[in-house]
């Protein structure tokens, strides 16, 4: 299996971060995942290895696991995404993550 791709992105990018990924997974990301998602990461500290949250996005293209948790006393959020075989959706999560990073 790939490793897990890694970085950070602003915590106000969280949802379109996962809608799009989830998108490229082929999974309908809707309302209650996000509820769901927000209420998980509230609390997470990246400093903690108890401290992450974990959501699978279970779609018809990839099973991306999706681990988040906040960079305390920082509007960031560490993100690891795993479960990737597919180089294409290896690069796409990469490109996402960077891009998320940046505005």
């Amino acid at each position: 299996m790939a490793e897990p791709v890694r970085g950070w992105i602003w915590s106000h990018n969280l949802l379109p971060f996962l809608q799009l990924l989830s998108h490229y997974a082929g999974y309908a990301f809707d309302g209650t995942d996000w509820l769901t998602v927000e209420a998980g990461v509230d609390g997470t500290d990246d400093e903690r290895a108890d401290g992450w949250y974990s959501y699978p996005l279970v779609g018809t293209r990839a099973e991306p696991e999706v681990a988040l948790a906040r960079a305390v006393g920082t509007d960031m959020l560490m993100v690891t995404v795993a479960g990737l075989a597919d180089a294409e959706l290896r690069l796409r999560a990469d490109t996402l993550i960077s891009a998320f990073a940046s505005t």
